[in-house]
Order: structure tokens, then C-alpha cells, then sequence
């Protein structure tokens, strides 16, 4: 089966070339190979409530994506007004984005959720992801969300190191049916995104759940309130965020960050070292654990991760995995197993890179590890088409048919 077609549309005018305030994973300033669990392992030995004081009134994650009065009027006068005309997903995009209408600015200071991005006409990329999912949901229309591969984007508040990353979303197009009944087309769908089109083409994406957008929303939320050096705040944040996903990795290396911050060094330790349990070449999450190393006293250690960090810095993502595609077209099985094993180390949960090692796997023979990584590759899958896709992988292999080599189309 198929991927459904996508389309990238960059939107112009007053938020032309967005990018930056999106998720924060969080830095102080700055081996071997490890098997990924089937499941994410539970966040709450990492949770310490008793360290820390009531943050406050939280929103809760359906309050995240919440339809205001305000926002169900514009939808049903504005954008119902140009949906005549122009068919509900256009019609909708222009009346949020389009010069004239809501005249949205790009704003940094803080992330919104989307009634609070919609009320200040204003918000970061994640704010306006959030607000058009609001809209696109509330009018039927299906929304995919996407985690974009980007360069890093470094950014310092005072000595902390933040580092930026990118999503956006897409829209499925809603058709009539001879019958009269509307229904709606997922295998056209357009992607929303701010970046000039010539960026757009050389993106790489992955689908990601609702879920994982909430965790950004917390995670971001969490950065700024360390930011302003609000210690409870920070760790309330940080606390829904690893509870919304715990495969989202970032808000544990941000709690890591807190615990650190308010003097709690062996909890740091533990998170971090958590955390590369699952990922161990992930960058951030090093560099924080080389600073507790650091001041632990720990400096072999710490000198032994730091020349560890150096080599992994240089490598871009994906590198490996298209590495890995060229060794597997070459018939190179162990190398491209290799290879995929390198790029799961430093992103466990990205479903083809699990599905790719499968196959190295099955050029090799070693049909347990086959059956590892497609489950994991339906674990970590995000659509349904997908997991369809590798649970059918998983079926053949147990009538013992070879359809599960092929490569995926």
C-alpha cells in the first residue's frame, strides 16, 4: 500500500519564513550499542512532586486545542462565508492566514495554546500549529501532525542553551459523495508549514500523534518557565509533558535540567541516564550528564562522554539511515544493520528506521530480531495505514511467507 500524497504549502504575507520557537529541548552548554524497549519505559520514578511547590493551574490536554465562543463564531461566519466559495480547507487557511483576516503575528516571547493564540492574533509556530488544528477540528476537516527534521537552531538565556526544533500540520480534503454525504479524502492532504518552499523540498518529516504536539506544548512551556527561573512552575510543566508522551524524550532531558537546577543532582543523573538508556547518542541528553558528571566529580566519566559527544555532533540526522538504504541496495546486510542500529541510537521511536533494521535482519537470517523491529516499527507508527502495513509484515512472517522483504513502496 501506498503513502497518501502530500503537498507542502508555505504560507506567505505576514508570517512568511517561520521557524523558530517551536519545542525546546534544553541545554546547559553541553557507548555501545543498547536494544530499545518495546514500550517506553513509565515516567513515574521520574516524577518528584515532593520537591516542589504547586505551579499553579495547569490547562489540561483537551483545554490545549479548546474551541472558544470567539473561535466557534469567526468559524461559523468568516470561514463558513469563504468555504462557499472556495471549499472548507481553502477557505478555512484564508481566513486565518490570508492578509485582511486575522493579520496573525509571529510572536516568541511565549508558546499559546490556541484559544490564547487566536485571542492575541499572535504566536510561535507550535501557537499557530495549535490554532489551526483547533479550527481544522472543529470543522471536520482531518489533521496529521508532523516532527520536521531541521538543522538545529541554538538560541542562550543567560547560561542556558535552548535548542529549536520544527513541526507542522496536515489537512485531508473533504469531498461530496453522489449520495450527499460529505466525507473526507486523506490520501490528498496538504501540509501547513512557514518555511519559503524552496526549504519545503528538502524536508524530512515524520507523522507524529496528538499527544506528542501536547508534550511540545507542556515542554515549551516548562523552557520558559525555567527561563524566567520559576523552579515549581518549570517542573509543573515539565511533569504533564512527560505524562502526555512518554516516548517524547525531550521533556524528560528538560526534567533533568529542572532537577539539576534545584540542586538535585543524583535525580538528574538518573533521568539522563534514563533517557540514554533509550537513546544513547542523544546529543542534549549527553551533554547535560557530562555537566552533572562535572560537577559530581565524576571527570573520567565526563571525559569519556564529552570525546563520545564530539563524534556524534558531526553527524546530521538521517545520515545513517540513508547510509543504511544504500548498503541494503548493495545486498551489504550487516553493514546496513549497523547503520540502522546507529540511527535508532539516537532516535529510538522513528517507526521506518525499526522497519529498515527489520529488513537488514531478514537478509541475514535472524528472523527473532525480524519480528523485534516490525513490532516495534507498529508500536512506534503513527497512522493507521502504517501499523496496518507492518502487522500484515508480522502476519506473513508467521505463515512463513517471504512477503515481508519486500521494500516498502
Amino acid at each position: 500500500m501506498s503513502a497518501p500524497s502530500s503537498r507542502a504549502l508555505p504560507l506567505s504575507g505576514p508570517l512568511h519564513g517561520l521557524l523558530h520557537g517551536l519545542f525546546f529541548g534544553l541545554l546547559m552548554l553541553l557507548g555501545g550499542c543498547a536494544s530499545p524497549p518495546a514500550l517506553a519505559p513509565s515516567p513515574q520514578g521520574l516524577l518528584r512532586d515532593d520537591l516542589f511547590g504547586a505551579p499553579g493551574p495547569l490547562p489540561e490536554p483537551h483545554q490545549v486545542l479548546a474551541m472558544t465562543p470567539a473561535m466557534v463564531d469567526y468559524a461559523e461566519q468568516e470561514i463558513t462565508a469563504l468555504a462557499r466559495s472556495k471549499g472548507l480547507r481553502q477557505g478555512m487557511l484564508d481566513a486565518l492566514y490570508k492578509r485582511g483576516q486575522l493579520q496573525l503575528e509571529y510572536d516568541d516571547s511565549r508558546t499559546r495554546n490556541a484559544a490564547e493564540a487566536f485571542e492575541a492574533r499572535r504566536g510561535n509556530c507550535l501557537s499557530l500549529v495549535l490554532m489551526t488544528a483547533a479550527f481544522a477540528k472543529h470543522l471536520g476537516l482531518p489533521v496529521r501532525f508532523n516532527s520536521v527534521f531541521v538543522e538545529e537552531l541554538w538560541s542562550r538565556s543567560g547560561d542556558l542553551y535552548l535548542v529549536a526544533g520544527h513541526v507542522n500540520l496536515s489537512l485531508g480534503q473533504p469531498r461530496l459523495e453522489r449520495s450527499g454525504a460529505r466525507v473526507f479524502d486523506v490520501g490528498e492532504l496538504l501540509t501547513i508549514d512557514f518555511l519559503p518552499a524552496d526549504q519545503l523540498r528538502r524536508q524530512r518529516s515524520r507523522a507524529i500523534e496528538e499527544g506528542t504536539v501536547l508534550a511540545m506544548y507542556y515542554n515549551n512551556r516548562s523552557a520558559e518557565s525555567l527561563r524566567e527561573g520559576q523552579l515549581d512552575a518549570a517542573y509543573g510543566w515539565a511533569r504533564a509533558a512527560v505524562l502526555s508522551d512518554p516516548r517524547f524524550l525531550a521533556a524528560q532531558n528538560t526534567l533533568g535540567v529542572i532537577y539539576r537546577r534545584a540542586g538535585h543532582p543524583a535525580l538528574a543523573e538518573q533521568v539522563f541516564r534514563q533517557v540514554l538508556q533509550q537513546e544513547p547518542a542523544n546529543t542534549q541528553t549527553l551533554s547535560n550528564l557530562v555537566l552533572v558528571l562535572q560537577d559530581s566529580g565524576q571527570m573520567q566519566e565526563a571525559q569519556q562522554l564529552s570525546a563520545r559527544l564530539r563524534e556524534l555532533q558531526l553527524e546530521p540526522p538521517y545520515k545513517f539511515y540513508d547510509l543504511g538504504i544504500a548498503a541494503m541496495k548493495r545486498g551489504e546486510f550487516q553493514e546496513a544493520k549497523r547503520l540502522f542500529t546507529r540511527e535508532i541510537e539516537r532516535s529510538a521511536y522513528v517507526h521506518e528506521f525499526h522497519f529498515w533494521l527489520a529488513l537488514a535482519n531478514y537478509g541475514l537470517g535472524q528472523m527473532d530480531e525480524v519480528r523485534k523491529h516490525l513490532a516495534l516499527a507498529r508500536e512506534h507508527s503513527t497512522t493507521p495505514m502504517d501499523r496496518e502495513r507492518y502487522s500484515a509484515k508480522l502476519e506473513s512472517l508467521r505463515r512463513g511467507s517471504r512477503a515481508a522483504e519486500r521494500l516498502p513502496g
